[in-house]
């Protein structure tokens, strides 16, 4: 075996948390036996809980307004390409290969625009392709990206779980559409699972799962209201389990804050790569040896374009989250939420008409679900200030846009929605087509 490690980067969109693993009556039997051989964390967190936003982060190291993956790409954003972990995998003598989605460039030669070497298929057939590559002895070291469509809406209508007996996620009201909307979301849950086991399968019936780090994760909160594209720990929440060398076995659980970002670092503490100057994360190695109980005291998150555009940040730190929004809106931006019958069951009450607070403060210890704003009740002045501190001084230690210009400007050709108007889904198309050529 190769003394560097074999890289399999399996992703899904808009899972969350919402596994078996953590806790949910999700039925995911293989990702449960991929936290049980190696290393679940509790506590870690996309840094922008947007499709695009959060897989350049992860995949550069860097926050959003850093390395320039402000929207969708396939909305006309972009990242900084050179920042991508395969082109310095590939300087360091790796084989990369893509299969199924990938949502940081768009056309027919984003494969090329990234820096994969290969493209084996798409979303549709990503578990087939990446099972194919796996059998036919790949060249090693290699970087394999297996993306899949699922759980992006839209779910199966026909759900295996019953809604009689399916609890909706917080906060959402407990009514047969919200238990109907999640247990399609179960069914579709259940539908990737099974698509990973057969990688995972792949991976060990040819001897490659020994030395191959396997890095399973999503890139936000699920797609429901208050939940992706928000910066509340509904939105912001992931799942992220690694099995592999290092230390990454035995079914560890982790209860320290780590980020996506804390990935690229990782993975070259692992493999003995020199850790490019622009990463902004920490190896997650240290706090699985138990070498530290933390790598990080606070980390910090950002919302700029989605469907439309909403500005916003946050910190966070174990006990508290103090959340800015900065376009001083006074409904929510309702583009951004993905229609779904649990979106019009609050749709149906005003939701629309609500004003967001332009300041929140949570106690997190009390508060876990993020619902009573602190931020004008003077006895939490001292948090509120230490929090909107930390903040200031992590936007100004990144060059926020925001402090320059008070507003992030969008690319030339950028397709933005109105955020006063319904769509009729989130993006025209099915999320697939956007990467058919990918």
């Amino acid at each position: 075996m190769p003394s560097m490690p074999n890289i399999l980067y399996i992703h899904s969109h808009d899972t969350g948390r919402y596994i078996q693993p953590y806790g949910h009556a999700v039925a995911t039997p293989n990702l449960q036996r991929l936290a049980e051989q190696g290393v679940l964390f509790r506590q870690a967190f996309t840094i922008n809980p947007t499709c695009s936003p959060s897989r350049a982060c992860l995949l550069s190291g860097e926050c959003a307004h850093s390395n320039g993956m402000l929207g969708l790409a396939h909305r006309g954003f972009s990242m900084n390409y050179e920042h991508h972990i395969v082109n310095t995998l590939k300087a360091q003598g790796y084989t990369t290969a893509l299969a199924g989605v990938q949502h940081e460039a768009r056309g027919p030669n984003a494969t090329e625009t990234i820096g994969y070497d290969e493209f084996l298929g798409a979303p549709q057939v990503a578990h087939v392709k990446a099972v194919e590559y796996l059998d036919n002895a790949p060249t090693q070291p290699f970087f394999l990206a297996v993306g899949f469509f699922e759980t992006h809406r839209e779910f199966p209508t026909d759900p295996v779980d019953d809604p009689r007996y399916t609890l909706p996620p917080a906060p959402l009201p407990d009514t047969p559409d919200t238990r109907e909307d999640m247990a399609r979301f179960k069914t579709m849950a259940r539908i990737y699972d099974d698509k990973v086991g057969q990688v995972l399968a792949a991976l060990e019936r040819n001897g490659l799962a020994e030395n191959t780090l396997v890095i399973s994760t999503t890139d936000h909160g699920i797609a429901f209201p208050r939940m992706k594209c928000n910066l509340q720990d509904s939105g912001t929440g992931i799942m992220l389990m690694l099995r592999g060398p290092g230390g990454f076995t035995g079914g560890k659980v982790v209860d320290a804050m780590v980020t996506h970002m804390d990935v690229f670092p990782t993975v070259c503490e692992l493999a003995g790569i020199a850790p490019p100057c622009w990463l902004q994360g920490a190896s997650l190695g240290p706090v699985v040896r138990g070498e530290v109980e933390h790598v990080h005291e606070e980390i910090f998150f950002e919302v700029n374009f989605h469907a439309s555009y909403e500005p916003k940040r946050a910190a966070r730190t174990d006990r508290w989250k103090y959340i800015r929004h900065y376009d001083g809106r006074t409904k929510p931006v309702m583009p951004n939420c993905d229609d779904s019958l649990s979106k019009d069951v609050w749709a149906a009450v005003g939701w629309a008409d609500r004003k967001p607070d332009e300041e929140q403060l949570y106690d997190l210890v009390f508060d876990p679900n993020e619902t009573n704003n602190l931020a004008a009740n003077p006895v939490y002045s001292e948090p509120l200030a230490e929090m909107q501190g930390r903040l200031t001084a992590w936007m100004k230690r990144t060059n926020d846009p925001l402090l320059e210009h008070g507003y992030v400007p969008a690319p030339e050709g950028a397709r933005v929605n109105d955020p006063d108007g319904f769509s009729p889904r989130h993006d025209p198309l099915p999320v697939w087509e956007y990467h058919k050529h990918d």
